[in-house]
């Protein structure tokens, strides 16, 4: 069996709504200090790895909830925000609203959505979006 452990239930719900979209059963068992998902090891190698992909997206979310617990009550995260200038900068961001985002973006398209939000605060264009296509 391949085992998938997350440490957090949120992360791990999602985690499992992954596989059940997938059209995926897994094993759960819960207990007060972690949460498992079990999958048979004769899988797909393409969905494998799609699994893989996810869980490992998740581990993220997972360690940075987990390593806030164990800081108290000090919650909060942040995302990573790269200035033309080559400044690097942090904007704190509810973790709640972050793990949403994750749950249903990938590192790489949140990434997207940050720098075309930091190149239009850092680059201003009057135009409407209609006339930028049509000049463009």
């Amino acid at each position: 069996m391949l085992e998938y452990v997350f440490f957090h239930a949120q992360p791990f719900e999602q985690f499992l709504d992954y596989l059940h979209e997938l059209g995926l059963r897994p094993e759960v068992e819960q207990d007060e200090d972690c949460w498992e998902a079990r999958l048979p090891e004769d899988l797909d190698d393409a969905l494998s790895e799609k699994i893989e992909a996810r869980y490992d997206q998740l581990m993220d979310l997972n360690q940075q909830l987990f390593d806030q617990e164990q800081d108290g009550d000090y919650h909060t995260a942040g995302v990573v925000v790269n200035l033309s200038n080559g400044e690097t900068v942090y904007a704190q961001v509810d973790p709640v609203l972050l793990g949403k985002i994750m749950g249903v973006l990938t590192p790489v398209e949140f990434g997207d959505v940050v720098n075309a939000i930091v190149d239009a605060v850092e680059q201003p264009d009057e135009r409407s979006l209609c006339q930028r296509m049509r000049d463009e």
